[in-house]
């Protein structure tokens, strides 16, 4: 049985949304993929029921509708999406990154944001 020290976290990774985000010209309306992970903790150390934690399912619909508005920075989306996740309920910690593969020749631009 969990105690006070155990700490939940629930975790959607490696989704991959294709999104209107950017600031470039040519950018802009032409969809690009993002790849979003977040990692939720909650406030209840025990978790026993679907009432008590976060439905993933949730957590993905969250990120595909602001994947279909225009974004222009990719941690403009993190900290929405970080936003939109505390509001889910025993949520008392989401920590967001967001990649966007394209952004670089040679890498992987990323951002992490952290919302309590």
């Amino acid at each position: 049985m969990a105690d006070a020290r155990t700490i939940t976290e629930v975790r959607v990774d490696a989704l991959t949304l294709d999104a209107d985000i950017g600031v470039h010209a040519h950018e802009i309306g032409a969809r690009q993929p993002l790849v979003v992970s977040v990692a939720l903790m909650l406030g209840a150390p025990h978790v026993a029921t679907l009432g008590e934690t976060v439905d993933y399912r949730h957590i993905v619909a969250e990120a595909t509708d602001l994947a279909t508005r225009h974004v222009p920075l990719i941690e403009s989306f993190a900290q929405m999406l970080a936003e939109r996740c505390l509001a889910l309920g025993a949520v008392t910690r989401a920590e967001v990154t967001v990649a966007k593969p394209r952004a670089l020749d040679a890498g992987l631009a990323s951002v992490r944001v952290v919302a309590q």
